[in-house]
């Protein structure tokens, strides 16, 4: 027998898939092999056709041409409880839990055979624990952070005892070492077996964690790569098929108090929520400041403190330009000059059903937008469209819907669209969760150039590399408390992840960063 005959066959292999939408070619003759035990990622810009890729073997869609194999014979895939069937899991970038269940409901409404509410639970609290993921199964999910609930959908997954996991943008809810963790146990599931297909716009974890890579570049495959062969630069040369430019932040001096928080304190109504205790706060004109935390620690109440959507107890908690805005709703706040992106995009930053141009007027009406109470289609449609072109936005047209575009792609729209407003207080959060390099380059220079423009940020963000690189300061959120702010410049990432982790007291914060 040759050697040839004696290799294994892949766990899976994908033949010329080929999927077309109207007026769009998602996928165009694309060839893909994971082998038993291989941890394989699949690169490629926002838009390139990865999602597309993943729901066609995870059974949500159908290709128009193309075979696929699995553990060497041809299957045909026609829904995701046959996926499951076979061994295959998938995490999604956007999740699929039901607000008003549990978490334990709604992981028993993805087993085929749940086990009674009592063991599951257990097994949950079991699963989630062993991989650093921890979370309560008697939550309610709607009570949960964009990140705790990747969380859920990771441990859903787990419990499947999948032999082929798909795993999108998994890491946004951890700190460094957490990282670190879910990384070794990935490892080990490889060792015993397990494939994984790993979809990241984080170099560093594709280089450091997979095997091989598959670059995908307009809906076609562009080339395959060792990760750990490759720099950083020549992966995103493979994705954009060309250099990228680095973000500059120039030093300069802060101008005035554009927002400001004085012993903000607000209690949760959410059993599961954090309160806000005692947060103090100034950010000034002319810089960014980032907070930094694990997902759950009061980011969501403290976005919603400042948004308006939660009034505080007082006034003078939060000022904006000077004024007293605690108990000013999200209309009034934006009349003081105050933006917002907030961590959700579908649903709170955009409408999925509306277009481009009429989620633009959302937040624009006061941007000339509307007259007389009449809306102006035609001022309204040019706004859409030039922050579109931007912002390099991938879409038929400003009459796209929201919720037809690719996850970076309506995130460029939003952030677009908020910059463009011309706010003199812009809050951000997690400006550019699982968008690729390229457009997290554009986003993060378009904070960068409102701060040169004197404008005040504050970006909240699991990422501790993008705050590293955009931040003037930096502060971190634990457990409802505020450290104080520190110079970027005098901090490491090992010690902000120590914050992070909740391994020294917030009031310890000044000591962690000498």
């Amino acid at each position: 027998m040759s050697a040839t005959a004696a290799l294994p066959a892949p766990r899976l292999r994908l033949r010329g898939i080929t999927k077309r939408y109207p007026g769009v070619v998602a996928n165009e003759a694309i060839d893909l092999e994971v082998g038993v035990g291989e941890i394989h990622a699949l690169l490629g810009e926002n838009g390139a056709g990865k999602s597309t890729l993943m729901k066609i073997v995870y059974g949500v869609t159908r290709p128009d041409a193309g075979s696929i194999e699995w553990d060497g014979r041809r299957v045909s895939i026609a829904s995701p409880a046959e996926a499951r069937r076979l061994g295959i899991g998938m995490v999604f970038q956007h999740f699929a839990l039901f607000e008003t269940l549990t978490v334990a409901e709604n992981i028993a409404l993805a087993m085929d055979e749940p086990p009674k509410p009592a063991a599951l639970a257990a097994r949950i609290r079991e699963v989630s624990e062993k991989y650093g993921l921890p979370i309560d199964p008697d939550r309610l999910t709607h009570s949960m952070s964009v990140g705790e609930r990747q969380r859920v959908e990771i441990v859903r997954c787990l419990l499947q005892s999948p032999r082929l996991l798909i795993m999108d943008e998994p890491t946004s809810v951890l700190t460094p070492q957490a990282v670190l963790t879910l990384f070794e146990t990935l490892r080990r599931l490889a060792v015993e077996g397990m494939s994984i297909l790993y979809i990241s716009h984080k170099l560093d974890e594709i280089r450091a964690l997979c095997d091989r890579a598959t670059v995908l570049r307009g809906g076609r495959c562009c080339g395959t790569a060792i990760p750990r062969e490759e720099s950083n630069a020549s992966l995103a040369r493979l994705m954009i098929g060309g250099e990228l430019k680095a973000c500059q932040l120039v030093p300069r001096t802060p101008g005035e108090i554009e927002l400001e928080l004085t012993n903000l304190s607000v209690a949760t109504r959410d059993p599961f929520g954090t309160p806000l205790d005692g947060l103090n706060l100034r950010v000034r004109s002319g810089e960014i400041v980032g907070i930094a935390g694990v997902s759950g620690n009061g980011q969501k109440e403290l976005l919603a403190a400042l948004s308006g959507e939660t009034l505080s107890p007082h006034g003078g908690m939060v000022r904006i330009g000077g004024q007293p805005a605690g108990r000013l709703d999200p209309l009034q706040r934006r009349a003081l000059g105050f933006g917002f992106v907030p961590e959700e995009r579908l649903g709170r930053g955009a409408v999925p059903l509306m277009s481009l141009a009429d989620n633009a007027l959302l937040t624009g009406a006061s941007a000339g937008m509307v007259r007389h109470g009449l809306i102006r289609r035609p001022v309204m449609n040019r706004f859409a469209r030039e922050t579109i072109a931007a912002f390099t936005v991938k879409c038929s047209s400003e009459q796209a819907l929201a919720g037809s575009l690719s996850g970076g792609n309506l995130q460029k729209f939003i952030v677009g669209r908020e910059t463009r407003l011309n706010p003199k207080l812009l809050v951000v959060a997690q400006p550019t969760w699982g968008v690729d390099i390229g457009a997290a380059l554009l986003i993060r220079q378009a904070l960068i150039d409102l701060r040169d423009r004197g404008v005040a940020l504050l970006v909240i963000s699991e990422e501790l590399d993008e705050l590293f690189m955009i931040c003037d300061r930096i502060a971190v959120i634990a457990q409802g408390r505020l450290s104080p702010t520190m110079a970027t410049g005098e901090l490491s990432v090992e010690r902000v992840g120590v914050l992070m982790a909740g391994g020294v007291s917030v009031a310890e914060a000044a000591d962690v960063a000498a």
